[in-house]
């Protein structure tokens, strides 16, 4: 048992698995591997010629799944395989060798038979913390921390479901909320960073302006004279003349300035940058309450308040899903 691994899959096919007893993984298009599969390089050099459209990173990442598919599952390993299906554990054991079946040019061709011990178990037997771990983004991944509470759950006469998170559970299940939280932030400021550069950044504001329920009037490009946007709230006064940067560097003060120099008498300003302002600019800022400055960060949390009211072009630019993550406040 010493040099028994658990390993952790996921499948789109769930009926695959099941019936026909087997795990398997895809990459078809890298077809028989057989002559390079134990060499990780040679791998790693097949598959942007096999994928040219895939990012450098997803080379060493999905081979490395497949080196480990095929090298490294010993037969006797545990499998725990999460069906999407029905929303289950499933826990069985590895029986045989890696083999490639590409008949009918199957979608899952990488495959190892296997015996399933236990299925069907409900996850509320878990705690979330193992439920997080085989929550996993890859395919195939080894499972480390909880090995011990899913294989408990295989003796029948012994094993109590988790029914109570430990302090420790609930921390993790905090700091997974919050990685998921700022990966989604840092995802959205990349986006606009790398798709609306300069006036298609103008753009984005303004539909997000129009969005917050504004009356939207955009300046001709490229003759602004320091106001990009105008908006009002309804058809009265107060005017609110809006500068938008789409600065990799920090706004400086002399641009805060020109704003303030473009605005008529009762007019209030708001400046619109993806990046922050200069401590100079801060400070103008805090000493001219009529300005309001909005830096990335806080556009990025304006964007996703408003998300669902912005128009289907910068929904499909910032592609986003609504989901629900747990929420462990003291409150």
């Amino acid at each position: 048992m010493a040099d028994t691994k658990v390993w952790g899959i996921h499948t789109k096919n769930d009926n695959l698995f099941l019936k026909e007893n087997v795990v398997a993984i895809g990459w078809n298009e890298m077809g028989d591997i057989s002559d390079i599969q134990s060499d990780r390089e040679k791998l790693k050099q097949k598959f942007p010629l096999v994928y040219p459209n895939k990012k450098p990173g997803a080379a060493p990442t999905a081979c490395g799944q497949i080196y480990r598919f095929i090298n490294e599952v010993k037969i006797g390993d545990y499998i725990i395989f999460p069906s999407k299906s029905d929303r289950k554990v499933n826990i069985g054991q590895i029986t045989g060798e890696h083999y490639y079946k590409n008949e009918n040019k199957e979608h899952y061709p990488r495959r190892r038979s296997v015996k399933w011990l236990k299925t069907g178990i409900p996850r509320t037997s878990f705690s979330q913390g193992a439920l997080y771990e085989i929550g996993s983004a890859m395919t195939f991944f080894t499972v480390k921390e909880y090995a011990d509470e899913f294989l408990a759950a295989l003796d029948k006469s012994n094993y109590t479901p988790i029914i109570n998170e430990t302090d420790d559970e609930v921390e993790e299940i905090s700091l997974q909320a919050d990685s998921i939280i700022e990966t989604t932030r840092d995802y959205v400021l990349k986006q606009l960073s790398t798709y609306t550069k300069g006036f298609d950044f103008e753009d984005v504001v303004a539909d997000l302006l129009r969005a917050m329920g504004y009356k939207v009037t955009q300046s001709p490009k490229g003759g602004d004279r320091g106001i990009d946007i105008v908006i009002y709230k309804d058809e009265l006064p107060p005017r609110i003349v809006v500068q938008v940067k789409s600065y990799d560097r920090d706004v400086p003060e002399k641009d805060v300035q020109a704003l303030k120099g473009a605005m008529h008498n009762n007019d209030y300003g708001l400046f619109v940058t993806l990046s922050d302002y200069s401590e100079n600019a801060k400070k103008y800022l805090n000493d001219h309450t009529e300005i309001r400055g909005i830096s990335g960060s806080e556009l990025v949390d304006l964007l996703l308040q408003y998300y669902d009211k912005l128009s289907d072009k910068y929904r499909a630019i910032i592609p986003l899903k609504k989901v629900y993550i747990p929420d462990v406040s003291e409150s």
